[in-house]
């Protein structure tokens, strides 16, 4: 964690001091998230529910003018995954939904390619173990907390520079 804090610092900066405590907030929430899913499989409601107000307060206090966007990226993020677990209740947990509804409270607009690289990460591993175990490996549950987290960084760390990067080349 400290390794990630220490990133955090140097791609975010000192300047905007409100911008680097969602950061850091965010990153322990990552962690933490990451470890519980692994160990138990799970992603507690109340770590989602503290680091949810969290970022609603660090966000009123030192950016409200974002806060709609934070909630559009939060609604848009949950209910993209809410469809895939919908669709495919035995393969996500709503414990994913609702992270991915978190992180676009942290993220805003950034929030999407965070949520792509988790997709992407999370099918290249089942992918690979598909390949090594066969077509039975399908059944294996893998957690997608820590894939989240993944893509969590990299939006909290580059996702603005990606989606100008896309608009710009793309649609401008």
């Amino acid at each position: 964690m400290a390794a990630l804090f220490a990133l955090t610092v140097i791609v975010l900066g000192t300047d905007d001091l409100g911008e680097l405590a969602l950061g850091l907030v965010f990153c322990a929430l990552l962690v933490t998230v990451t470890l519980t899913d692994l160990d138990r499989r799970v992603i507690p409601n109340s770590i989602l529910i503290a680091a949810a107000a969290a970022a609603i307060a660090l966000t009123a206090a030192t950016d409200p003018e974002s806060l709609g966007e934070r909630a559009i990226a939060a609604a848009g993020a949950g209910g993209f995954l809410l469809l895939a677990a919908l669709a495919y209740p035995s393969g996500m947990g709503m414990g994913d939904v609702k992270l991915a509804a978190v992180m676009g409270l942290f993220l805003g607009r950034a929030v999407v390619p965070a949520v792509l690289v988790a997709v992407v990460a999370g099918a290249l591993v089942g992918l690979a173990i598909m390949l090594r175990h066969g077509s039975g490996a399908r059944k294996r549950a893998i957690p997608f907390g820590p894939f989240l987290a993944l893509g969590g960084v990299v939006g909290l760390l580059a996702g603005n520079a990606m989606l100008d990067w896309y608009l710009d080349s793309f649609l401008r």
